[in-house]
């Protein structure tokens, strides 16, 4: 059902949480006890949950949303009776945009503050570094962010799109809009590479032809160089899969090299209702490819967009990552009751089928995968920074994170 982890984690990660110290809560983590003991105390009338996320560094401007919408669902189910009867006591973390830093700070959560699970992360770097130590721990993970696939763990939970969800529709997209040429940008880490890779595939066999592919590093704000290239290449589309404030050089060095979306229009798979306005540019008429937005139309979005607002500001839009995380934290509370226990191993047996209804709609788990169904939307940005939905997939799509449905997808390709 899962793969081992030498198959999920690079071995400079592996070297890196090697070095972190995985003593446990009480106990060593060393031999057949690693995974079987657990510091988790669920006898009193709360139990702890982790909540780590960036509140500083170059993810910070996409991260900070993330733990609003944690902060907000814990206190609507503290309010309706808890979990199993149990209120969540929030323990905080800032991963501080580094991934040694999200694998010590779960670590110290796991085995130090004895958390029943975890809630965080957004770069696979960062999903990578906590990979190892998790499954160690025998701990849970929900992941909220969309990414690239080619993973699953029985020790993550993933309420994000994988690539089946996200970048295969945003192509199909493209295709239909009788895109030619498509020029890459990404930001020079894990997930822009690994999606590039499998867009390229799936391009050639659409009949797109790929005309640049660019990278500069999360950290760094300078796309002058690489958008001189966009503008040489005149390319239909630019398939941006730039992460963090690093989005804001790009779009500034795009528009003031003469682009636009009369010209080269942007698909992105990480500007959200929160980053748009962020970007220091107007940047309506550009797209994205994403699984919610602000404007769908029911009444579960309705009353999250209310809820949250309430709580920090009419001002402020809901994005598809935090509603992924809100959902993850409702999710977690489904699975514990449909297991009445907050063991991990039980919490998995129980994991095939539990739904929530979401504001994205209703979600279900997939056992076999730790992944989420989800309605595939591509979104156009209007004057307000909203997204006018122009595509939706026909019902919610089930998760294939290795692509074994998909006869172009060969894994050992460049």
């Amino acid at each position: 059902m899962f793969p081992s982890r030498a198959r999920l984690v690079t071995g400079t990660v592996l070297a890196l949480t090697a070095t972190l110290g995985l003593s446990a809560c009480g106990g060593s983590k060393s031999g057949e006890s690693s995974a079987a003991e657990s510091c988790v105390d669920t006898s009193g009338d709360t139990v702890k949950l982790g909540f780590l996320n960036s509140t500083s560094g170059a993810m910070a401007i996409s991260e900070q949303t993330v733990r609003d919408s944690l902060a907000l669902a814990a206190e609507e189910i503290n309010a309706s009776g808890g979990i199993l009867g149990k209120q969540i006591e929030p323990v905080v973390e800032d991963g501080a945009s580094d991934p040694a830093t999200f694998a010590e700070k779960i670590e110290k959560l796991l085995t130090g503050d004895c958390v029943a699970a975890v809630f965080g992360g957004w770069t696979s770097a960062s999903r990578k570094a906590m990979l190892p130590v998790v499954e160690a721990d025998n701990g849970l993970l929900f992941y909220p962010v969309q990414y690239e696939g080619l993973e699953a763990s029985k020790n993550i939970y993933y309420t994000g799109a994988t690539t089946n969800q996200q970048i295969i529709p945003a192509m199909d997209f493209l295709k239909s809009q009788g895109v030619k040429t498509l020029f890459l940008a990404g930001s020079d880490y894990v997930f822009p590479r690994t999606a590039n890779k499998i867009i390229k595939q799936y391009a050639a066999d659409l009949g797109i032809e790929i005309v640049g592919e660019e990278y500069v590093p999360l950290d760094d704000d300078d796309w002058t160089t690489q958008v001189a290239k966009i503008v040489a290449a005149k390319p239909d589309f630019v398939f941006n899969t730039i992460n963090g404030s690093s989005n804001v050089g790009f779009i500034k060095a795009y528009y003031e090299q003469g682009l636009s979306p009369a010209v080269s229009p942007i698909i992105s798979v990480s500007i959200a209702e929160e980053e748009a306005p962020a970007m220091g540019k107007d940047v309506t008429g550009q797209y994205a490819a994403w699984n919610y937005f602000q404007s769908v139309d029911s009444p579960a979005n309705a009353t999250f967009i209310k809820a949250f607002q309430d709580k920090y500001g009419k001002k402020r839009p809901t994005s598809d990552p935090m509603e992924a995380a809100y959902t993850s934290l409702y999710l977690y509370k489904s699975l514990v009751e449909k297991a009445d226990s907050f063991d991990v191993d039980k919490i998995n047996a129980a994991a095939d089928g539990v739904s929530f209804d979401a504001p994205e709609g209703t979600v279900t788990i997939d056992g076999e995968n730790h992944h989420i169904a989800k309605t595939g939307l591509i979104g156009r940005i209007n004057a307000d920074n909203q997204f006018d939905v122009v595509w939706s997939s026909d019902g919610p799509i089930e998760p294939d994170p290795f692509l074994k449905g998909y006869d172009w997808w060969d894994p050992s390709k460049e």
